[in-house]
């Protein structure tokens, strides 16, 4: 059964950007998710177990039961300290893998006109790991550093880095400095609708998010006796070593990540956008396959 095409290299407004963004997920879900996780997965899984370790080891680390302080448990912080580095580096690789992966993957759609190959998208996304890395990098500091100036700051810096890492992919003779100044040069070219769409998201991705982790904070409620009126600071001190909580919290966690890709897959939609704004590249490459089938 063929699957409808989406083409990405066209102009868009506010509502396309949001339908082809579900479109494109709807439409590729099954082969989508199976690159993805055939390429991130075993950094994923890696992920989410050191998160678990992490999140029970560093809760049974102190116990907070005690009426007079807190006593240092007998886990060991060596252990702790490595959990927590296996953590960190396994959650940079998953973003990473896992970004690069959705981008080569649309990459791979646009230039086959939909027919994906999961083997080329595997290479490109594994020769394009440091690059990713430092663009990752440079837009950590570059949020950062607007958080820290002001609110607004962020509010503009949110487009040009949701569209960086794309246009590392998509403009391949770019080098990742190059990508990330003409990130906010390719901003500008129509500013408020990327903006109004990219919030509406990040508001789709957020209430998402909110409802999937109910269960997390119903459990927690009950747990702690809230809904009862009596409130054991016992089972408060024991909730972080809680096997359910904290395999609720890296459920959530899981959730997050993967909806994230939402986000993710709206940056290269917006991107393709902008550019058609600038350069109409993919207009001319239509005007030119009629001129061919014409022949």
């Amino acid at each position: 059964m063929n699957r409808p095409y989406i083409e990405f290299r066209k102009q868009r407004d506010f509502s396309s950007i949001l339908s082809d963004t579900f479109g494109f997920i709807r439409n590729e879900f099954k082969p989508f998710m199976k690159t993805i996780f055939n390429i991130a997965g075993p950094a994923i899984v890696v992920f989410m177990l050191s998160l678990s370790a992490y999140n029970y080891l560093a809760g049974d680390m102190f116990d907070f039961t005690s009426m007079t302080e807190p006593s240092i448990g007998s886990t060991n912080i060596f252990v702790i300290i490595s959990v927590a580095i296996i953590y960190l580096i396994s959650a940079i690789a998953a973003y990473i893998l896992t970004a690069a992966a959705v981008l080569f993957y649309i990459k791979s759609y646009v230039d086959h006109k939909g027919d994906v190959d999961a083997v080329e998208v595997k290479s490109n996304v594994y020769k394009s790991f440091w690059p990713f890395f430092g663009l990752s990098f440079l837009k950590g500091i570059t949020l950062i550093i607007a958080m820290m100036l002001c609110f607004f700051p962020v509010l503009y810096v949110m487009i040009p880095m949701a569209i960086v890492f794309s246009i590392y992919v998509f403009e391949p003779k770019r080098s990742t400095s190059d990508a990330f100044t003409q990130s906010f040069t390719l901003a500008n070219a129509d500013f408020w609708t990327a903006f109004g769409a990219f919030i509406v998201l990040g508001i789709i991705y957020y209430v998402l998010i909110m409802v999937l982790s109910l269960p997390s904070v119903i459990y927690t409620l009950i747990s702690t006796g809230i809904f009862s009126g009596e409130i054991d600071p016992a089972n408060i001190g024991s909730m972080s070593t809680d096997p359910v909580i904290v395999l609720l919290n890296v459920l959530n966690t899981f959730f997050q990540f993967i909806l994230n890709i939402i986000l993710m897959i709206s940056g290269a939609v917006i991107y393709f956008h902008l550019h058609e704004k600038v350069n109409f590249t993919g207009t001319y490459d239509r005007i030119s396959e009629i001129g061919k089938t014409e022949d």
